[in-house]
């Protein structure tokens, strides 16, 4: 009989991080401060940012970065994740390909993201810090350092979206059972806010919205550090955990990945699924394909432009080289929370530039299909985000049922939907829509871009 997980022992927990920078070809362009122009210092981001993390953040020489024994030390609450050959996905498929996931869902939170969160957290008390503050869209990232916040002793304040503040009642619940405070953003208690809620009363908030509230805040409140969950190399860093340990089990299973897919919002799991496996492809002894899954309401990575932007709304971050919509963009209040942020990262993006990595959109409808025929074959609710990974990890089985190949296919399955069934509930009913962004507004909003790459 084949086996269905392959499992590691605490003993193999990654003992050190994989910084891809320092192995890519060609280094991602430097942040800029918006008035000068001129690349920024990791001094430059120690008052925002604790200062290991500023210093990761641009650490483009060190290809392996030393993870801390008391970090390692709690990632042993639930890591290692298991790799999980989903056969019944396969047999529902009808396909010859093989497919695996990496379940991440496993988590004290069910998701990624407390692979970052605790290594933020522990680098912030480390350093003293007392107060720390972050956005969190559907609700994933904020419950992570929630958790990571109560066990370091740090206070944390929490800006979350507003249409998911609302959607997903039972994320802030999780958040404020470890002791966070959650704002639903845009909120009054910021200059950022108060501005955005002027303007347009009815609005439901975005990614940058929220993060402009929490780098306010971050930066007007003593002793208080900005912590955040996708976009940045120092997040993407941390994740990488996950893509070291099912190099591990794939090798148990005796195959390679033809295509390592990801779910994509600003890029924590997309890169750290990915990530490990591309440094062999840097190397020239694999060809693996990697796709990046985002919805069709959000395509930054399929519909957006390459060029400096904001990574916040109200313009107080530095200026990232990204893929974007524009730092205005206002997504459509989608149920994928996660994965409604205006631009990727800096590294992802200069990766897509060069061809490394493949990008798909996906209609939220067939995202909720994927999700349902995912659960009924192998039994596990996925995230709406994570779900468009599975979406896409289906459409490389039908390609390959097509061509009559049975390539081997790893996606992430980032996170479980047990906490999104009013999402669920919204796709039976029938209520459900896709969301085609317009092409005018991408354009009204890329338009404003200042011209520093093109």
């Amino acid at each position: 009989m084949e086996s269905k997980k392959f499992i590691l022992q605490e003993k193999d927990i990654p003992t050190a991080w994989y910084n891809v920078m320092a192995g890519m070809p060609v280094k991602p362009r430097p942040m800029l401060d918006p008035v000068t122009k001129k690349p920024l210092t990791a001094e430059d981001l120690f008052p925002l940012f604790s200062e290991e993390a500023a210093r990761q953040e641009l650490n483009v020489t060190d290809e392996w970065i030393e993870i801390p024994d008391e970090v390692r030390e709690m990632y042993r609450i639930w890591r290692p994740t298991p790799l999980v050959r989903a056969a019944g996905l396969e047999k529902a498929l009808g396909t010859k390909a093989h497919i695996y996931f990496k379940n991440e869902s496993v988590s004290p939170v069910g998701s990624h993201k407390l692979n970052s969160a605790i290594a933020q957290a522990y680098y912030c008390k480390k350093q003293g810090v007392t107060n720390i503050t972050t956005e969190t869209g559907a609700g994933q990232w904020g419950a992570a350092l929630s958790m990571a916040a109560k066990h370091f002793g740090l206070e944390l304040a929490v800006y979350m979206v507003k249409v998911s503040y609302h959607q997903k009642p039972y994320r802030r619940s999780i958040m404020q059972t470890y002791g966070a405070e959650v704002i639903a953003s845009p909120s009054m208690s910021t200059k950022a806010g108060r501005k955005i809620i002027t303007e347009n009363p009815n609005y439901q908030g975005s990614l940058g919205t929220a993060i402009s509230e929490a780098v306010e805040l971050a930066m007007s409140t003593p002793n208080c550090k900005y912590v955040l969950g996708s976009v940045l190399n120092h997040v993407a860093l941390h994740q990488t955990v996950i893509g070291l340990e099912a190099e591990k089990q794939m090798q148990m299973a005796g195959e390679y990945p033809d295509v390592v897919i990801g779910c994509f919002g600003g890029g924590s799991n997309f890169s750290g699924i990915c990530f490990p496996f591309m440094r062999h492809n840097f190397a020239g002894d694999t060809d693996t394909r990697f796709i990046a899954a985002e919805p069709a309401s959000c395509p930054k990575l399929t519909r957006g432009v390459f060029e400096y932007d904001f990574g916040d709304e109200a313009g107080y971050t530095p200026m990232i080289p990204m893929y974007t919509l524009g730092h205005n963009f206002a997504p459509a209040n989608t149920h994928a929370g996660g994965l409604r942020y205006h631009g990727a990262g800096s590294v992802v993006s200069q990766l897509r530039e060069e061809g490394r990595i493949d990008a798909v959109d996906i209609p939220q409808v067939e995202t909720f299909q994927a999700a349902t025929l995912f659960a009924r074959a192998e039994g596990i609710i996925p995230a709406p985000e994570s779900s468009h990974a599975i979406a896409a990890a289906i459409r490389e089985a039908k390609k390959a049922n097509e061509q009559g190949t049975a390539p081997v296919i790893l996606f992430n399955l980032s996170g479980h939907g047990l906490i999104d069934m009013a999402a669920y509930d919204s796709y039976f009913a029938g209520d459900m829509q896709n969301y085609d962004v317009p092409q005018s507004e991408i354009d009204k909003n890329t338009d404003q871009l200042e011209n520093i790459i093109r």
